[in-house]
C-alpha cells in the first residue's frame, strides 16, 4: 500500500542505537576476519571456514534465531541458516552474506596483517572486511538495534553462504534442491556496495560469469630452446596467442558469436572518477569502447586471472611443453552465461595455433541478474536511504561482479523482491590487497536495513 515518505529526521533514536553498536560491530568483525575462511582447501585449511561457520551460527542463536543449522552445500563447504520469528502475520525478509573471503594475495603487500582487522586513516583494514563479513555485521548490527526499539518487526531469514567467491555453486544447489528454505517476501543481498562513499546506492543489475581452465599442449617434454627453439612449438607461446585473441586492438572483449555492444541506461561512472577509483597509473589508457559504465555494467568482460608457467626466477632456457590459464569471463544481463560458456569454450579451442591440443575446464559459472526498481522494497529501502543519507537521494547502479546465488533465487522465488546493498563501494578496494571498511558506511547502512525492515512491514499492513 502507498504510505507517505519518511523525513530525513524520523528515527532519531533507532539511529542513536545503531550508533551505540558499532564498538560491537568492530570488536565482532575483528573476530570475524582472523579466520582465513577462503574457501579453497589447497590455500587453507578447511578447518578455518568451519570455524568461521561456527562463529555464525553461535551469533544467529544469541540472538534468538531457531533452527540454526549448517548446511553441508554439495561443493564441500558449509552455509549457515537461521529464523527468527516475527509477528503473526508479517513478511518473510532473507537476509543474505557470505563469510567466505579472496584469499590475501601478496601478504607483503599489505600495510598490515590481512587476517588482523587494523585501523588506519578512519577506516578499518582486513580481507573480508567489506567483502562480506562487514555485510553479516551489518545485518546483526540492524536486528539489534530493532530489539531495543519494539522489536524485529518481520520473520528474518539469515543464509551466510561459506563458497560465493569460488562460485562453485554449493549453496545454489542446496538451494534448488530444498526450495522451501529459503522463501521469503523479500530478499536483501548485502554484498554490493555505493557507488561511492556516502552516495546511497542499490544495485539493479549483476553481471553473471564463468570460470574455466584452459591447458595447451604441445611436446611430449620441455626442450632445450637453443637444440630446438625455433622449431619446436612452444605450448607457452600458444597459450599467450589465444589469450590475446581475447581482446581487440583497443582493449574490448572479443569472444566470437558474443555480443559486446550494449549500453547502460542511467547512472553514469565519469572516466576520471572511474580512473581514480581503479587506480589507473599515469599515462595509460582506459581499454575499451563505450562509456564507462557499458564497459563495466553492459557487456562481456574477459580476465586472464592465472597463468602456469614457471616464474622469472629459476626459469631454465627451455621450449614449454604444456601450459595452463584459469581465464574468468563476466556476462552481461541479457545474455545467458550457459551459451558464453559454449562460446568461450570454442574460441578457445579454434584459436589455437600450429594444431596445438587445446583443453577447457569449466570450474565455475553463474548467471546475471536484473532486478525490479519498481517495487514496493524499492520504495521502502528509498525512503530508509533518506534517514541513513538525509543529504542525498538514492541511486541505482550497476555492478560487474557476480553473485550467482541472485539468479537462483529469483527463479525459484519469481514473487519475490530483491534488493542488493552493502559495504563494498570503490575505496574499499576489495578483492585487492589493503581491503577495508568505511566505519561510517556501516553504520548508515546498518541503520538503513533496519528502518527498511520498519518501513516495510508497514507497507504489508
Amino acid at each position: 500500500m502507498e504510505h507517505a515518505s519518511t523525513p530525513p529526521t524520523a528515527h532519531p533514536a533507532l539511529a542513536r542505537t545503531v550508533a551505540s553498536l558499532q564498538p560491537r560491530a568492530k570488536a565482532e568483525l575483528a573476530e570475524l576476519v582472523a579466520f582465513k575462511s577462503v574457501a579453497d582447501p589447497d590455500q587453507f585449511p578447511r578447518s578455518e571456514c568451519e570455524a568461521a561457520a561456527n562463529w555464525v551460527a553461535e551469533a544467529l542463536r544469541t540472538e534468538g534465531f531457531q533452527d540454526v543449522a549448517l548446511l553441508d552445500t554439495p561443493d564441500g563447504t558449509q552455509s549457515v541458516y537461521g529464523f527468527l520469528p516475527g509477528p503473526e502475520g508479517a513478511p518473510t525478509v532473507l537476509l543474505y552474506a557470505h563469510y567466505d573471503v579472496q584469499p590475501p594475495l601478496d601478504e607483503s603487500a599489505w600495510l598490515s596483517p590481512p587476517f588482523e582487522l587494523t585501523e588506519r586513516d578512519g577506516r578499518w583494514y582486513g580481507r573480508g572486511a567489506a567483502d562480506c563479513k562487514g555485510g553479516l555485521i551489518m545485518h546483526l548490527t540492524a536486528l539489534r538495534a530493532l530489539k531495543e526499539h519494539g522489536g524485529v518487526p518481520v520473520n528474518v531469514k539469515v543464509i551466510a553462504e561459506g563458497s560465493e567467491e569460488q562460485g562453485t555453486g554449493g549453496l545454489e544447489q542446496y538451494a534448488r534442491a530444498h526450495p522451501e528454505l529459503l522463501t521469503a517476501d523479500t530478499i536483501v543481498i548485502g554484498d554490493t556496495g555505493n557507488f561511492r562513499v556516502g552516495l546511497p546506492t542499490v544495485t539493479a543489475t549483476l553481471r553473471g560469469m564463468t570460470l574455466v581452465r584452459v591447458q595447451v599442449d604441445t611436446l611430449e617434454g620441455n626442450l632445450h630452446s637453443g637444440q630446438f627453439g625455433g622449431a619446436a612449438p612452444d605450448a607457452l607461446a600458444a597459450l599467450i596467442r589465444i589469450l590475446d585473441s581475447l581482446r581487440a586492438e583497443d582493449g574490448s572483449t572479443t569472444v566470437e558469436g558474443l555480443a559486446a555492444d550494449a549500453s547502460w541506461e542511467g547512472l553514469q561512472y565519469p572516466e576520471e572518477e572511474f580512473r581514480k577509483d581503479a587506480r589507473v597509473l599515469d599515462g595509460v589508457g582506459l581499454i575499451g569502447s563505450g562509456t564507462v559504465a557499458d564497459r563495466v555494467w553492459a557487456r562481456p568482460a574477459v580476465t586472464v586471472l592465472g597463468i602456469d608457467c614457471p616464474p622469472v626466477v629459476g626459469a631454465t632456457p627451455s621450449v614449454h611443453a604444456g601450459a595452463r590459464a584459469l581465464v574468468s569471463l563476466r556476462v552481461p544481463p541479457g545474455q545467458d552465461a550457459v551459451e558464453a560458456t559454449e562460446l568461450l569454450t570454442a574460441h578457445l579451442r579454434s584459436a589455437a595455433p600450429w594444431g596445438a591440443r587445446v583443453e577447457v575446464e569449466q570450474v565455475g559459472e553463474g548467471q546475471p541478474f536484473r532486478a525490479d526498481t519498481e517495487s514496493p522494497a524499492y520504495a521502502s529501502m528509498a525512503e530508509a536511504m533518506r534517514v541513513a543519507y538525509p543529504d542525498e537521494e538514492m541511486q541505482t547502479a550497476g555492478m560487474g561482479g557476480s553473485i550467482p546465488l541472485c539468479n537462483a533465487l529469483s527463479q525459484l522465488y519469481p514473487e519475490a523482491e530483491i534488493l542488493l546493498i552493502g559495504l563494498s563501494e570503490p575505496e574499499a578496494q576489495i578483492h585487492a590487497v589493503n581491503e577495508s571498511v568505511s566505519p561510517q558506511e556501516l553504520e548508515r547502512l546498518s541503520l538503513a536495513e533496519a528502518v527498511f525492515l520498519i518501513n516495510y512491514a508497514d507497507s504489508k499492513r
